[in-house]
């Protein structure tokens, strides 16, 4: 039987066969993708997070672009690209980013915003602001 879920208590993990396993989110969520996923290569992470402030690091994905979709709210997403900041805001439910491999980004929150990612986790990077 098909089960209803929610991207915030469920992740979806698409692994290279394009096939779907489900992870409960708790605090053992990431040691397991790493653990279970072979340090997640070759896998997506299809994730929900709600935010109400701006992001206290910056991330980038060496091995694929990531797409970010605005669920509720409003984003802000500040990419570094090699020779400035690029601001990108997303205001409208459903309007989506796509930060390229490689590009350091974080996000600052305007209130509150629910945001999906769909993220190549492989070697996924992060540094303090």
């Amino acid at each position: 039987m098909t089960k209803v879920r929610k991207l915030n208590q469920d992740f979806a993990v698409i692994n290279p066969d394009k096939e779907v396993n489900i992870e409960n989110v708790d605090s053992g969520l990431y040691e397991r993708l790493n653990s279970q996923y072979n340090h997640f290569r070759g896998h997506e992470l299809v994730s929900a997070y709600d935010f109400t402030e701006d992001w206290a690091s910056w991330e980038q994905h060496p091995e694929g672009d990531e797409i970010v979709v605005l669920l509720a709210g409003q984003v802000t997403f500040v990419l570094e690209l090699s020779d400035h900041l690029d601001e990108v805001t997303l205001s409208e439910i459903g309007s989506y980013v796509v930060v390229p491999k490689g590009v350091w980004h974080t996000a600052k929150i305007q209130d509150f915003a629910r945001v999906m990612f769909i993220t190549p986790g492989e070697n996924t990077q992060h540094r303090v602001i």
